[in-house]
């Protein structure tokens, strides 16, 4: 399983959810049987899955009320690796990208990347610090210098004033 979104909201009054996912995944809503969530040891079955405004809006087996839903804002979601469309060999997506140390050109680990928010003009790389608190990153060629899924690591120039 893969972490590829979150939900962000209950989506009317029968128990659907508001998920929120990265742009090259919004399709794939239809065509899913299960997902898991966060804190749930086995996949819940996807009764309905269909996109409304960017976002997936899942109807979820045992979930029948707004209060029900309710109770999973803020659960991330995970889908079977199978289920995530390949472009080509050379495409990373985000799902990809979540869970990779972040690092600068001298080698310090900034962080790791936590969530990858799609903003419409470019990218926006979450990085948990190292310290404590996050570093928000624009995903541009200038600042991403490199990326090796192999080694689990990116490597950045943090833009003056962040």
């Amino acid at each position: 399983m893969v972490e590829v979104g979150k939900i962000v909201r209950p989506h009317g009054v029968l128990g659907e959810v508001k998920t929120r996912v990265p742009e090259e995944l919004v399709d794939i809503a239809i065509h899913l049987s299960e997902v898991l969530l966060s804190g749930e040891a086995l996949p819940r079955k996807v009764i309905a899955g269909r996109v409304h405004q960017g976002a997936w809006l899942l109807k979820l087996e045992g979930i029948t009320t707004r209060n029900d839903a309710e109770a999973l804002r803020g659960r991330h979601v995970s889908v079977q690796e199978n289920q995530l469309p390949r472009t080509s060999d050379e495409a990373v997506m985000h799902t990809d990208l979540v869970g990779l140390a972040v690092r600068d050109r001298q080698g310090v680990t900034l962080g790791i990347l936590t969530e990858v928010l799609a903003t419409g003009s470019n990218d926006v790389y979450v990085i948990k610090r190292t310290g404590g608190g996050e570093l928000l990153l624009p995903a541009l060629e200038s600042v991403v210098q490199a990326i090796d899924l192999t080694a689990g690591n990116m490597t950045v120039v943090v833009p003056d004033g962040l």
